[in-house]
């Protein structure tokens, strides 16, 4: 509603004074045919017909009409410009306050979620005497969810120190096949029912910071979770020569449209529609993908999965 307010207000603003420039301009011809129309007729009555002050006359005049039509083409194009640029950012901001309000009731939710099932897993032990077994699945699942948590947490907090360039770097040679392993480890016992095949190659290293390479990894593999069959496996690939090192994650879901493949980066922005969407998430995983990317100088692209499906790859290129 907001959206189709800015633009009745603004065609209607933009007609004024479109409207007005156009005004303005022949009221200015008439101005212009009315003046020299009366330098005739006071240069006839005081002397008589003379074609050079005649013709200077009507020089004069066509002088000021391409002097009126240059101005009121450069005003309206500057206005034309301005108004545009103006359309453009209300627009923007429009749909990024509604992206933010969405990322709002999406992270109440991915907290609220977490918060419920530990609470009711507590509860449960503190009111029943449960068996040994029993106990240890509780705790369990209560640590995944704080897990869950977690990760969610350091992704706004990442987020916001990256856009203020205030994350401190710990940079150093990491093994990567070793990080790899430990986000499919991690993942696996998550969401024991999803299949992952994996084809790490051994001591793969990497300059790099650990903690955000191990994010990067995880929320590849969390965005192909979301957006794939559950009965469908991710195939992880790391590989490594002299030339790159190449970090990829496959999934066999609904792919993203091309016109869809750069905005997926952008903070908060997710593939469909706002109110119709199934998937969970907060429209920041990606994002922060190619902001670690962009950290380590290195390429995060996408590409089309066979036979359908999306492919990211990470490529540092030494």
């Amino acid at each position: 509603m907001k959206l189709k307010l800015v633009n009745v207000i603004y065609w209607i603003f933009l007609t004024y004074m479109v409207a007005a420039f156009v005004w303005w301009y022949v009221s200015l011809e008439k101005q212009n045919d009315q003046i020299t129309k009366i330098k005739i007729e006071k240069l006839q009555a005081t002397n008589g017909t003379n074609a050079t002050s005649y013709q200077e006359l009507l020089n004069y005049q066509e002088r000021k009409r391409k002097q009126f039509l240059g101005e009121g083409i450069t005003f309206l194009f500057l206005f034309l410009l301005g108004a545009i640029y103006v359309y453009r950012s209300l627009v923007k901001q429009l749909k990024y306050s509604n992206q933010q309000q969405n990322f709002m009731m999406a992270v109440t939710h991915e907290l609220k979620t977490p918060i419920a099932v530990t609470q009711l897993n507590i509860e449960t032990l503190l009111k029943r005497d449960l068996q040994s077994d029993q106990q240890k699945q509780l705790l369990n699942n209560s640590l995944k969810e704080t897990q869950r948590l977690d990760a969610l947490c350091n992704n706004i907090l990442l987020a916001s120190q990256l856009d203020l360039a205030d994350y401190q770097q710990n940079k150093q040679s990491i093994n990567l096949s070793e990080v790899v392993t430990g986000v499919i480890k991690s993942f696996e016992e998550r969401y024991p029912t999803r299949k992952i095949i994996s084809h790490i190659q051994e001591t793969v290293t990497m300059f790099a910071e650990p903690l955000l390479m191990q994010m990067l990894l995880q929320n590849l593999v969390d965005n192909a979770h979301k957006y794939a069959p559950i009965d469908t496996p991710i195939e992880v690939v790391l590989e490594q020569n002299e030339h790159h090192t190449l970090l990829q994650v496959k999934d066999q879901g609904i792919g993203i449209p091309l016109e869809e493949r750069e905005r997926v980066f952008n903070k908060f922005y997710r593939v469909g529609n706002e109110f119709t969407r199934s998937a969970k998430g907060t429209g920041l995983g990606l994002y922060l993908c190619k902001k670690i990317a962009q950290f380590h100088q290195s390429q995060l692209l996408i590409s089309e999965n066979q036979p359908q499906g999306t492919i990211f790859s990470f490529k540092a290129i030494f």
